[in-house]
C-alpha cells in the first residue's frame, strides 16, 4: 500500500506545481489590474491569498515534497537550506489559511455590520491587516528552524532535517507544537465556520425583512440591487471558505490524533490524503473566480488566448 500511495504522490505533485503556479500567477496579474469588478478592499486579499498560495506551491510542493520524490540528494537536503525552507513552508502556510480568514471577516463586516463597512472594508485597513498578520505569523515560525538537527555529517557538511528528541519532551516544545495545532488550523476552521453561520443567518433575515418591504411577500416582483450584490459577495465568500473547510478537514483530524487508531500503512494513506488535499487549497481559489465571478471568466479567457492568437498573428505575418 505504501508503495501505492507513493507512485501517486510522485504523479500528483508535479502535476499539482504545473497547474498551480501558472493558475496562480494569471490570478494576481488579473485582480491586480482591477477590472472584475470587486472593491479594491476585496482585490487586496484576494491578491494576497493568490500570492501566498503561489509561495506554498514552491516551498512545500516544488522545494520539499517533488525534491523528495525526484532530487533526494540535492543541496535543498543540507541541513540550514533545509530548515530555512521549512520556516517559509510553514509561514506561508500559516498566511494562507489566516489570509482566508481575515478575508472572510471583511465579508462578514461588509454582508452583516453596515455601520462598521465604511471604515474597516477599505483598502487601507485590509493592507494594515493583511500586513500585520503576515510580519505575526512569520515571526512566529522562526523557532522552526532550531527544532531540526543534522541526520548525518558528511565532510563537515551537515545533511537532512531530523526534529532534535528535545522537541518532544521540553515544556517549551511541546506547548509550541500545541500552539501551532490550535492556531493552524483549529482555529481558523472554527472562526470561517462561526463567520459563515452569522452570514448566512443575517442574509435570511434580511432578505425577509427587505422582500416585506418591497411588497414581494404580496406576489410583486421587484429587482434589489442591494441583495444581488449581497449574494453576489456571499456566494465567493461561501465559495472560498467552504472549500477551505472541505480540503483542511482530513489534516485536522490527522493533527488531532483521529486515525492513531489505524494499521501503519491505513494511517500514512489517510496521512498523505490530507496533504494531498491541503496542498490543493493553493490551486482552487483561481478556478472559484472563474466560476463564480463573470468579469474574473472574461479576464482569464483573454490571458489564456493571448499566447495562442499571438502565436497566429506572427505566424500570418
Amino acid at each position: 500500500m505504501d508503495r501505492t500511495i507513493d507512485s501517486i504522490l510522485k504523479i500528483y505533485y508535479p502535476f499539482l506545481a504545473v497547474i498551480g503556479v501558472p493558475v496562480n500567477l494569471l490570478a494576481i496579474v488579473i485582480l491586480s489590474r482591477g477590472k472584475c469588478g470587486l472593491s479594491t478592499c476585496t482585490t487586496r486579499y484576494l491578491v494576497a491569498m493568490a500570492i501566498m498560495d503561489l509561495l506554498l506551491i514552491i516551498t512545500e510542493i516544488i522545494l520539499w515534497r517533488i525534491r523528495y520524490h525526484y532530487f533526494p540528494g540535492s543541496f535543498l537536503n543540507i541541513t540550514p537550506v533545509c530548515s530555512v525552507n521549512i520556516v517559509l513552508l510553514r509561514a506561508a502556510t500559516d498566511c494562507s489559511v489566516w489570509f482566508t480568514v481575515t478575508f472572510t471577516f471583511d465579508r462578514f463586516v461588509a454582508i452583516c455590520c453596515q455601520k462598521l463597512k465604511s471604515k474597516y472594508c477599505t483598502k487601507k485597513t485590509a493592507a494594515v491587516v493583511l500586513a500585520t498578520t503576515c510580519i505575526l505569523l512569520c515571526s512566529k515560525n522562526i523557532p522552526f528552524y532550531f527544532r531540526y538537527e543534522p541526520g548525518e555529517i558528511i565532510d563537515n557538511v551537515p545533511w537532512f532535517c531530523c526534529t532534535k528528541p528535545s522537541y518532544y519532551t521540553e515544556l517549551g516544545w511541546v506547548g509550541f507544537s500545541m500552539f501551532n495545532k490550535f492556531l493552524t488550523p483549529l482555529i481558523p476552521f472554527i472562526l470561517i465556520l462561526l463567520l459563515n453561520a452569522l452570514t448566512v443567518r443575517h442574509i435570511l433575515v434580511a432578505s425577509r425583512v427587505r422582500k416585506g418591504l418591497r411588497g414581494q411577500s404580496k406576489g410583486e416582483n421587484h429587482s434589489d440591487p442591494e441583495m444581488e450584490s449581497r449574494r453576489k459577495s456571499a456566494i465567493l465568500l461561501f465559495s472560498i471558505s467552504g472549500s477551505f473547510i472541505l480540503l483542511w478537514l482530513v489534516c485536522i483530524l490527522f493533527y488531532f490524533n483521529i486515525g492513531y487508531h489505524f494499521d501503519s500503512d491505513s494511517f500514512y494513506v489517510f496521512q498523505q490524503v490530507g496533504y494531498m488535499l491541503h496542498n490543493l487549497s493553493c490551486c482552487t481559489n483561481t478556478f472559484i473566480y472563474v466560476v463564480t465571478q463573470s468579469k474574473f471568466r472574461e479576464q482569464f479567457k483573454s490571458a489564456v488566448k493571448y499566447p495562442v492568437t499571438s502565436i497566429i498573428q506572427l505566424m500570418n505575418k
